[in-house]
């Protein structure tokens, strides 16, 4: 569990506040935008990684990652041929 929740004061554009309150749904505007800031952090974490490892190894070719996709599409029909076939 995270913990105990504090509450804060945000400013943001009215568009963007009234596009969330409509989407938040039942769990409210401050479960939506908790759940969009928790997000954005992963994205920061993830590309502070990607950095420290491009500094270390250097980028990745765009070659490298239409392989990792081909890769991925391929397994992922894989493992739509094989569900099929255990069915």
């Amino acid at each position: 569990m995270s913990d105990p929740a504090g509450k804060y004061s945000i400013t943001m554009p009215r568009d963007i506040a009234e596009a969330a309150k409509a989407r938040s749904g039942p769990s409210g505007l401050s479960a939506y935008v908790a759940a969009a800031v928790a997000r954005q952090i992963e994205r920061d974490n993830l590309n502070e990684l990607i950095q420290v490892a491009e500094a270390e190894h250097g980028p990745v070719t765009d070659e490298e990652i239409q392989a990792l996709r081909d890769q991925l599409q391929q397994a992922r029909r894989q493992q739509t041929q094989g569900g099929a076939n255990a069915a």
